[in-house]
């Protein structure tokens, strides 16, 4: 009786390694497939490829030791993206500073908010001017092209706040815009 008990803890043992393995192979597939947009994500926070880099390695760590949680393989990018604008958020507030925006990332911006830059205001400035929330949603938006039903997953809120959340971004960058005008 007792070789039966060790064969069936050494096959429950061997399944765990199995299933494991199974995780970790998910794991690094999700990563590997999204690791240029993770990487823009951060790097949209901190404007440093260095310290987006360490973001992300961050991120992947805790991604890695918390992956078992994840019960629904289709809400993978949504976490994995979520751990990684926590993680900026988390490193910004510790090194207490403000990053300004880099020209790289403007030439991906979209042709309306290209005659920001041409303004007085830069995207950078408006950007500045937003709430961390406003930001994460027009970050999301319009530099990652997601979804405002993807956007409101990341950011753990119903759909209807993320669109009021861009709508007063948006609002508050017309704003600093006519304001930029008059001092002309």
């Amino acid at each position: 009786m007792g070789d039966v008990y060790t064969a069936k803890e050494s096959m429950e043992k061997v399944s765990e390694k199995m299933k494991n393995k199974k995780q970790e192979e998910r794991f690094l597939s999700l990563i590997h497939e999204h690791h240029h947009r993770l990487y823009r994500i951060a790097f949209s926070y901190v404007k440093n490829k260095e310290d987006a880099l360490d973001i992300i390695q961050e991120s992947v760590y805790k991604g890695y030791k918390s992956y078992h949680k994840v019960k629904q393989p289709e809400y993978e990018k949504t976490w994995i993206t979520k751990i990684v604008m926590n993680s900026a958020i988390d490193f910004i507030k510790k090194n207490k500073r403000v990053v300004p925006l880099e020209e790289t990332v403007l030439e991906n911006v979209a042709s309306p908010t290209r005659d920001i830059v041409e303004d007085k205001l830069t995207v950078e400035e408006a950007l500045d001017q937003l709430s961390e929330k406003q930001r994460a949603v027009v970050i999301l938006r319009f530099f990652e092209d997601m979804k405002l039903a993807e956007i409101a997953e990341v950011l753990d809120a119903p759909v209807s706040t993320i669109k009021s959340l861009l709508y007063r971004a948006l609002k508050q960058i017309e704003v600093d815009m006519k304001e930029a005008d008059t001092y002309e």
